[in-house]
């Protein structure tokens, strides 16, 4: 039986003119913004997403538990193919982007009826509106959780951010983070870098060097790592207090 987590982190969401709706549509749990509720076509676009991530496990099996990179088989979905394109020099499977890729699919989806769209999918988000926006560092039980917010500008929207935690969640992570935060145009590829990076960390001396590996992935803006007290950040990014 599948049992509903409650993310309370989603209490904290203040998007001032936008209005907040709720999606679920069988595991794919939305949170959105928007500045209308546009509640019918966001399903008909997790429909869509779905529909083509599913078929393309029907097709091929291994997409779905694939832990390493797998070729592109012929004609994927769009999604389909994000999800391979942004895993495949990560060492990790396509599925550990999907919630990014969704999140981006329904976004782009919606800004065709809204100028402002933010979707929130299990802490990966899309992301574009026409002010800056703060995003709130949720890093579990680490005392720096929601102590720290990540300015975004305009200039960098449409934006992913996306995280991975080995100890919130039910991601599966190899390593030890409370919270690895990625920033891309990509939400996919933040999704999957963000996933690879927290496999890198196996101990709190790991943090540098994994900062390190990631500044190196194109199409990477900056991002942040952190394990207990100890935090990593590197590129173009604003921390602010909270």
């Amino acid at each position: 039986m599948t049992t509903y987590e409650e993310r309370v982190y989603r209490r904290t969401v203040n998007s001032e003119d936008l209005v907040n709706f709720h999606m679920v549509v069988k595991e794919t749990d939305l949170w959105i913004s928007a500045e209308q509720t546009l509640e019918k076509e966001a399903r008909d676009l997790v429909f869509e997403c779905r529909q083509h991530i599913e078929d393309y496990i029907r097709l091929h099996p291994a997409f779905l538990t694939a832990l390493t990179p797998l070729p592109s088989k012929p004609y994927p979905s769009n999604i389909v193919k994000d999800m391979i394109e942004a895993t495949k020099g990560l060492g990790i499977g396509p599925m550990a982007a999907v919630a990014g890729a969704v999140a981006e699919s329904v976004g782009h989806g919606l800004l065709q009826f809204s100028n402002q769209v933010i979707v929130e999918n299990g802490g990966d988000i899309f992301l574009k509106t026409d002010r800056p926006a703060t995003i709130s560092i949720f890093a579990g039980s680490s005392p720096l959780s929601e102590k720290l917010g990540l300015k975004i500008p305009v200039k960098q929207m449409p934006l992913g951010v996306c995280s991975s935690s080995a100890k919130v969640g039910h991601s599966l992570s190899m390593g030890i983070t409370d919270v690895c935060c990625i920033l891309s145009p990509s939400a996919a590829l933040a999704d999957g870098a963000a996933t690879a990076l927290g496999n890198r960390i196996k101990n709190r001396d790991d943090l540098e060097n994994a900062a390190r590996w990631a500044d190196q992935i194109d199409r990477i803006i900056g991002g942040l790592i952190i394990v207990d007290d100890r935090i990593a950040a590197w590129g173009d990014i604003e921390l602010v207090d909270l």
